[in-house]
């Protein structure tokens, strides 16, 4: 409202310039429609990368799709490839794959990551260095992860198998990836190494949160490292603990470019999980019908995962 004087010096007030766009825009943010307006750029972004995707995913699961046969059309066939799924033993063999793969590799980085964590936690010197050296892998793009290790661990020039023959732990080479028995073991240990520097980081900072006074207390009341480890530490990373897991189970459920550069599913299909199947349906088989429906319900276990996951570690932390 700007104001202005009359002949007479008295001030009269004079209504906003209906013209001028700042003071338009001005008076729109008093309003408490203003918060949704600078919100709408992200939720059109949400919508056009995440929301829509989605639904067309899962609307695609819906109708028949194969490009290698187009005279079937792209018609609604309602629960068909569902009902096609209970009946598939490839998908319950990657199901169990999934569920060994993603535990074992969850398991195996936690405890790295911790162990690295509570490491470079510790003032001395040349920690800073070896904390860059440890995120190196993390660093690394999957696919260039997945072909170093497996040129290293190839049966006939791979390092590794030198270095154990060399040990006497080997009395020969192994094609670790073209044997049932260590094939996924191999992948998971591949997994583990290029994954546990995110829990590095999540938990190097959340150490450097826990107060040291803590520490400096329960060392008055005769608290051994061990009991501070377990009465201080791990309580006050139990919340990064639970969000790191979640974060990482989704990334390694829904990532299958390593297993594809290491076994393709192989060797008779003891290395297949549930991202590669569908990736495979959708462009090997040019089943994309078959494949949405795959990926619907690999999205429906892991919001089944997550609940009971968030919910067991509430109840825990309640207890």
């Amino acid at each position: 409202m700007a104001r202005s004087w009359d002949g007479g010096r008295q001030e009269v007030a004079v209504g906003p310039d209906r013209w001028n766009p700042f003071g338009r825009i001005a008076e729109f943010s008093e309003r408490r429609h203003w918060a949704w307006f600078l919100l709408l750029p992200c939720v059109l972004i949400v919508a056009l990368i995440v929301i829509y995707p989605t639904f067309y995913g899962i609307t695609l699961s819906f109708r028949e799709m194969r490009l290698t046969r187009p005279g079937l059309g792209t018609g609604f066939v309602g629960l068909k490839h569902y009902l096609a799924i209970l009946q598939d033993g490839t998908f319950w063999l990657s199901v169990r794959n999934t569920l060994a793969y993603t535990s074992l590799a969850i398991v195996l980085e936690l405890s790295l990551g911790l162990a690295s964590a509570l490491a470079l936690n510790q003032r001395l010197p040349g920690l800073r260095f070896l904390g860059v050296v440890i995120l190196l892998p993390w660093f690394l793009p999957n696919v260039v992860a997945g072909n170093m290790w497996a040129l290293m661990l190839d049966p006939r020039l791979g390092v590794i198998n030198d270095l154990l023959v060399r040990a006497g732990i080997l009395d020969g080479y192994r094609a670790w990836f073209a044997d049932p028995a260590t094939a996924l073991i191999a992948a998971v240990v591949v997994e583990a190494w290029h994954g546990f520097p995110f829990f590095t980081l999540l938990l190097l900072a959340a150490l450097k949160g826990v107060p040291d006074e803590l520490h400096q207390s329960a060392a008055v009341d005769g608290a051994t490292v061990v009991d501070r480890f377990w009465h201080v530490t791990l309580p006050m990373l139990k919340m990064v603990i639970v969000a790191a897991v979640v974060l990482r189970v989704i990334s390694i459920v829904n990532s299958p470019d390593l297993l594809l550069i290491l076994t393709n599913g192989g060797p008779a299909n003891s290395t297949m999980v549930l991202s590669l199947y569908a990736f495979q349906t959708a462009y090997r088989a040019f089943d994309f019908g078959y494949a949405g429906a795959l990926s619907v319900v690999m999205l429906l276990l892991l919001m089944l995962f997550c609940f009971l996951y968030v919910r067991a570690s509430n109840i825990m932390a309640n207890s």
